[in-house]
């Protein structure tokens, strides 16, 4: 049930009251596009801005500091996804980290134009990069279909290798679904083609195990600010002997072993490494207590309103993540009437397209199904209040859609 007196911070919800716009409190579930920064992680980050001075390249006392806090980080974020320090590449985001990763294999290997294998369901980072290669002849590129539960099959990605493919890349968990890939069966099947395995796991680092080593992962992205972290850093992770087969692409002073020059972010360096800390430590219970929330939100929306349908497998996908299909009512039109609630009509990075999701007709959508899809991503901060306006608002928005339409 609505606990009504959890509704605009407390304030009385009576329909005839007048509702004080001040004191609407603000529900935020679009953790997949960013999650709010942690508190523990800006504390730890103000003495890097505030009082801390030197490069971290330097070899002077200051520079040594800043080289020991970035080291510091380097351990934690190696160890939240089960590689090695010394793999750790610090980029500007997951953006960065799987351009690198592609355009570094791809340039590494150029004169013999090899394929590259990547999912229908990847994030635009890795499809647009992707396409931009073969449209240059970089590369030869060929997308594997994903099933109607939005997760690849390994069957049809061993159809598609060959001796010809420099890397497979496939994320471990879809940012607008959830589903989640069988990212171990994929990376046996493309070492034993020859293949380096690339995977973005910016959306599971940190809400369900992952540990790049056990699955056979070469090459691993992840993002600070989609683990309570600050925004504008991010890594690639190595396994060892795969950064060896990349090419930089930002050239210079040889920073990152020789990856990515260019003066370390230490303060953003330092709150990635809190937030991997963080995650790595509190994961378990705080994704069975957003798992139990999600799972108490599509439960009372489908109480509440007829013709609600799930999109991706139920069974097999992140703890914070419900990709809902409200039948009969646009969007757009649901989101943009639910303020002060946040959602999500998919990926943050394909905003304001007007084209229906390119993930959810990857999985065999109609358009029409598509653009009536919303996505609800849970985190760490998000209460029971939280579900109780987030239902609220979302039944009274889908309703006067749908009555619009009628």
């Amino acid at each position: 049930m609505i606990d009504e007196s959890a509704v605009n911070g407390g304030a009385v919800t009576d329909d005839s009251a007048v509702v004080d716009e001040d004191a609407v409190r603000e529900v935020y579930l679009d953790y997949n596009a960013s999650a709010p920064l942690d508190e523990r992680v800006l504390q730890e980050m103000l003495p890097m801005m505030s009082g801390a001075v030197g490069n971290a390249s330097s070899v002077h006392r200051f520079g040594r500091r800043q080289a020991a806090a970035v080291d510091d980080a380097r351990e934690h974020v190696a160890a939240l996804v089960g590689g090695r320090p010394a793999g750790v590449v610090f980029t500007s985001g997951a953006t960065e980290a799987n351009n690198l990763a592609l355009q570094g294999i791809a340039a590494a290997v150029e004169a013999q134009a090899p394929r590259l294998l990547v999912s229908a369901v990847e994030h635009a980072s890795v499809s647009r990069t992707a396409r931009r290669l073969a449209d240059r002849g970089s590369v030869k590129l060929d997308v594997i279909p994903v099933a109607s539960e939005g997760f690849v099959e390994p069957t049809e990605v061993a159809e598609m290798l060959g001796g010809d493919v420099a890397a497979v890349s496939v994320m471990a968990a879809n940012s607008e679904t959830g589903v989640l890939n069988p990212v171990a069966e994929i990376a046996e099947l493309a070492h034993a083609a020859g293949a380096l395995f690339h995977c973005d796991a910016t959306q599971m680092a940190g809400r369900l195990p992952f540990d790049m080593q056990a699955l056979g992962a070469d090459l691993v992205s992840l993002s600070g600010h989609k683990i309570c972290g600050p925004t504008g850093v991010g890594a690639l992770v190595g396994a060892r002997g795969s950064l060896r087969r990349l090419e930089a692409l930002i050239h210079g002073g040889g920073h990152e072993r020789g990856l990515r020059s260019g003066s370390l972010n230490v303060a953003g360096i330092v709150g990635l490494g809190v937030a991997a800390r963080i995650a790595a430590d509190e994961r378990a219970e705080e994704s069975a207590t957003v798992a139990a929330l999600r799972d108490r939100l599509v439960s009372e929306l489908r109480a509440c309103l007829p013709a609600v349908q799930q999109n991706g497998d139920p069974a097999r996908r992140l703890p914070n993540t419900a990709n809902l299909r409200f039948v009969g009512a646009d969007a757009e039109a649901v989101m943009s009437g639910m303020d002060p609630v946040a959602v999500s009509i998919g990926s943050a990075c394909s905003a304001g397209s007007i084209e229906p999701s390119e993930v959810l007709v990857a999985m065999g959508l109609s358009h029409e199904a598509a653009f009536e899809s919303v996505r609800f991503s849970l985190g760490r901060f998000t209460t029971g209040a939280d579900i109780d306006i987030a239902v609220r608002a979302t039944v009274a928005a889908v309703e006067r859609v749908r009555a619009m339409n009628a």
